[in-house]
């Protein structure tokens, strides 16, 4: 039998997700399940993906999409935060970016964040935060789901201010790799006095309504520059069809199996190959047009053996469990796997 898959246990402090005072059953059930998530996966005794496995489709990508990075890449002040999954110095732009992101294309999210940015001025949080509700609507509604996230985009706002006295998230960061922050206001350039760890930065994005674990993630591995593993559709599906998570996951449980057992050094890039391939190839989509080549599908049978109605039968059933996954803006209550 494979060895239990769990994460080290390490001691830490509070963090102010802790400390913030009464919260709703749904932000104390998501609070729970993620910290027990991040020290055991909710598949313990699934062996997949092993380290060689993970390096295997990481090269495989890798050489399919050479256009693709596979390695970290640094935020740049220069990114739209909603195009770029959070690639953003600034940590709360990087959460209200993504949260844009959500359930739309990159194209319409981008036009959003533009929209936001025009009407109040980029990072002019305190301006949004004021803002009447319709006014926020006006200015992202390319974006999808409008009245949605201007609420949730307005909440987390008016809670990271009463958390921290300014409307910051910097702290964060106390752990990555510093980025380029040549000519950025005082309050993105400050380095935090005490460090936070992964386990700590992702329990207080989630702590917020309308932050989900996948939202979370990405702001860890495109902002902060911290090892952790998002599971979008693309990922959640090509997950699937490589038998890295057993068919009975849904998208949270298959991030927090994937968080413990892909390695560090290839979350970025396996994160970025597999949303690339997956929006790319015709060949590993769902029923239509799922019929043809795919460098994976190929690999697949040639070094596992698989047969092809196998691979189909995959990809199918791992369409019709993404229109229940997306929990972060929608907020769907985060499941257990039984």
């Amino acid at each position: 039998m494979p060895p239990r898959i769990k994460r080290p246990r390490s001691p830490s402090p509070s963090t102010p997700a802790e400390s913030a005072g009464p919260s709703s059953p749904h932000k104390s059930k998501k609070l729970k399940l993620l910290a027990f998530h991040s020290l055991a996966s909710p598949f313990p005794d699934f062996p997949h993906p092993t380290p060689t496995e993970a390096a295997q489709v990481h090269a495989l990508l890798s050489a399919a999409h050479p256009d693709l990075p596979a390695h970290p890449r640094r935020p740049s002040a220069a990114n739209d935060s909603a195009r770029t999954c959070g690639g953003v110095p600034n940590v709360l732009e990087s959460l209200i970016g993504t949260i844009l992101s959500q359930n739309t294309s990159a194209r319409n999210s981008t036009a959003a964040k533009r929209g936001l940015d025009a009407a109040f001025g980029r990072n002019d949080f305190a301006a949004i935060a004021r803002a009447r509700r319709e006014d926020v609507v006006e200015a992202i509604k390319t974006g999808g789901l409008a009245n949605k996230k201007a609420g949730v985009i307005q909440k987390i706002l008016h809670e990271v201010y009463e958390r921290h006295g300014a409307y910051s998230l910097q702290h964060l960061g106390a752990v990555a790799d510093s980025p380029d922050v040549k000519g950025k206001a005082k309050a993105e350039s400050a380095v935090p006095t005490s460090k936070v760890s992964d386990q700590e930065a992702m329990q207080e994005l989630v702590s917020y309504d309308g932050v989900g674990p996948k939202t979370a993630s990405c702001v860890l591995l495109f902002c902060l520059g911290r090892a952790s593993f998002p599971v979008d559709t693309h990922v959640f599906r090509l997950s699937r069809l490589l038998g890295w998570v057993p068919q009975k996951a849904d998208r949270v449980t298959a991030q927090a199996h994937l968080d413990l057992t892909v390695p560090n050094d290839l979350k970025y890039g396996l994160h970025v190959l597999m949303v690339g391939h997956g929006r790319r190839c015709k060949g590993c989509k769902g029923s239509i047009g799922a019929k043809g080549d795919c460098v994976l599908k190929k690999w697949l049978r040639e070094s596992k053996g698989d047969q092809e109605e196998v691979l189909e039968a995959k990809i199918e059933s791992a369409e019709g469990l993404e229109t229940i996954a997306d929990e972060d803006v929608l907020g769907v209550a985060m499941k257990t796997e039984g």
